[in-house]
């Protein structure tokens, strides 16, 4: 009658374990997925890498763009010092600035700014992409946790329901003792057993315990949640598809797939990239300055004046000093606004760089990127071989389960017989307490073993789930 009952309960209906039903709410395996999505650590490292990758992109496309710095200086000087309006040595406290503009524009370096903004793009997809992968692990993790804690849960209510069958029989057989009728060794026989009962409830226990803290590991939240709490629905039919089936479904569907693709063509782009090194480098350049100095003076004229030259001339004898006219001026300084204004200068070409020797570091340089194609060739062929190899361990995984779940159940249904008839024997003293423990303990292991086998097939076709791209996100 149990089987029927736990056929009953995970094939047609869904499965709820709750203490107590008007004190508790149900929480499903889509609520525990959107749970993990929103609060999972692992996932919100994926979302902080995918963002480098996305500013990275954007510093290289905005290397397209010129360069335009600006440069400010103001300075003090004292004791001799080249005045940088006149250019000549002054021995005083001077007061000099100077601003300046530059412009500068790359028109050729061999396409590497080109291919460097098209392998950051790669790289930024990849890690789009790397964000969905880690999503689909997660969900199929919480998946496959989830699915741990109700078998755990169901293998505690396997061991609770034998200690209790053991306790019952082991009260009879003590008001048996106590009336002096009973079979002492059947008595004991009993204890050994109940105490062994109650060491498989602790262990079934502690191991829900631990996978519940496993599904709330994964979960990363404060939301008290129970393994009485979680509800699904079961279904054991067979799956239709093939491994093959899958396994194509996978190469297109798995983020995991699509990243390592996107990341060997950036490693192509790689190659590109570093070949760049041979090229020479055209640039456009333009400059544009100015400055000052307190030293700077403006002249006006304030007449003429005779001064004596120093020079002689002599007539009949005399010598008679020689005079000129010389022009008188008055200095000034220069406002600081004149002079930027007046001291205005400028300079435009073309920057033309070849290189011809440098230690081999292009060649090096690509030889480096094109092992680097190579190994992320290698990785993503890797991925694919493995991936196969899972699918087809995965499918034969599940072929057996379900073999395995339909044999036992006819045991379990062979095994309930063969245990009430020994319970009826027993319990009419014409059995022993050696066969009808034998005889409960296979009905026991049983139905312990059809448990792990349906659990087993469940885990097993939500694994292909996740490769075929089904798994609800």
């Amino acid at each position: 009658m149990l089987i029927k009952l736990l056929k009953h309960a995970f094939v047609a209906c869904a499965c709820v374990y709750t203490l107590n039903a008007q004190e508790t709410q149900n929480i499903s395996l889509q609520a525990c997925i959107e749970i993990a999505l929103t609060h999972n650590l692992d996932l919100k490292a994926a979302d902080l890498r995918a963002e480098t990758e996305t500013i990275q992109f954007k510093q290289s496309r905005n290397a397209l763009l010129p360069s335009i710095n600006a440069n400010y200086n103001l300075g003090l000087s004292n004791g001799r010092s080249i005045d940088p309006f006149t250019n000549s040595y002054v021995n005083e406290e001077l007061t000099y600035s100077n601003a300046a503009l530059s412009i500068n524009t790359t028109l050729f370096d061999g396409f590497r700014i080109l291919n460097t903004l098209k392998q950051n793009s790669l790289n930024k997809a990849a890690a789009e992409m790397e964000i969905e992968e880690a999503r689909q692990n997660l969900v199929l993790d919480v998946t496959l946790s989830f699915l741990q804690v109700l078998n755990f849960r169901e293998l505690v209510k396997l061991a609770e329901t034998r200690l209790i069958t053991s306790k019952e029989q082991l009260n009879r057989l003590h008001k048996l003792q106590e009336e002096e009728t009973g079979d002492p060794v059947a008595y004991h026989d009993l204890q050994g057993q109940v105490a062994l009962d109650q060491s498989a409830v602790n262990d079934a226990k502690n191991n829900l315990n631990n996978a519940l803290a496993d599904l709330k590991f994964l979960l990363n939240t404060e939301r008290p949640i129970e393994a009485s709490q979680l509800v699904l629905l079961l279904n054991l039919e067979p799956r239709s598809d093939t491994a093959d089936a899958v396994y194509e479904a996978a190469l297109h569907n798995l983020a995991a797939i699509k990243a390592k693709e996107l990341r060997e063509e950036a490693a192509a782009k790689g190659v590109a990239v570093a070949r760049a090194q041979y090229a020479p480098q055209i640039s456009l350049f333009a400059n544009f300055g100015t400055n000052y100095s307190s030293a700077a003076r403006l002249f006006e004229d304030a007449g003429t004046q005779t001064v004596q030259t120093g020079d002689f001339v002599r007539l009949d004898g005399t010598d008679y000093a020689v005079f000129t006219q010389e022009g008188l001026f008055e200095a000034s300084p220069i406002s600081y606004t004149d002079q930027f204004n007046n001291n205005l200068n400028s300079a435009a070409g073309v920057s033309v760089s070849i290189p011809i020797f440098n230690g081999f570091q292009a060649k090096n340089a690509v030889q480096l990127q094109k092992v680097n194609r190579d190994q992320a060739s290698v990785i993503l062929e890797q991925t694919k071989r493995a991936l196969k190899q899972n699918i087809t361990r995965a499918y034969n995984d599940l072929n057996a389960a379900y073999s395995n779940y339909q044999l036992l159940e006819a045991q379990v249904e062979a095994y309930e017989e063969s245990f009430r008839i020994n319970e009826v024997k027993f319990n009419l003293g014409v059995s022993t307490s050696v066969a009808y423990i034998t005889s409960k303990n296979n009905l026991d292991n049983a139905r312990i073993n059809l448990t792990n086998a349906r659990y087993a097939y469940l885990l097993t076709s939500r694994i292909l789930d996740y490769y075929g791209g089904r798994i609800a996100m």
